[in-house]
């Protein structure tokens, strides 16, 4: 049950290895080296922070997230990953880490939270929809390298 369930912020390098292949299945294209390493940059110089759900000490689900301020939104959290290993889905651990992120963002002082979702994650849109959030912007991309 529940009782065995805990979300926490993640600082160590072990604790952010254990957190690979949960992530992994959203951000296929990295290895856990270059995951930890990345990691590490993003923490150190973008303000990057790692949260997982862990149950009965196996990781669930991940969040890396971090709190920005623009001059668009004010202060926000923008929620860059959030995935849920597929062998653990439909068990809650998705919302409950999202409601864990939602109420941290308002405990900081945050009057927005952001997140992205790829145009073909529909599973995903009807979560955040059920969620309350809304769809308002497009993002547009053009990729620098070939």
């Amino acid at each position: 049950g529940r009782t065995m369930e805990k979300i926490r912020l993640i600082e160590s390098e072990d604790d952010i290895r254990r957190c690979y292949d949960v992530m992994h299945e959203l951000r296929t294209h990295l290895s856990v080296d270059e995951f930890v390493s990345q990691v590490g940059r993003q923490v150190d110089r973008q303000g990057y922070k790692l949260a997982c759900l862990e149950d009965a000490g196996d990781v669930a689900a991940v969040a890396g997230f971090r709190f920005i301020e623009m001059l668009a939104w004010g202060r926000a959290m923008y929620v860059d990953d959030l995935v849920t290993a597929a062998r653990a889905r439909s068990k809650g651990y998705g919302g409950r880490l999202f409601d864990w992120l939602v109420e941290l963002a308002k405990k900081e002082g945050c009057a927005q939270f952001h997140l992205d979702s790829g145009v073909q994650r529909h599973g995903a849109h009807r979560f955040y929809l059920q969620k309350r959030m809304d769809i308002t912007s497009y993002h547009f991309v053009m990729n620098l390298t070939d």
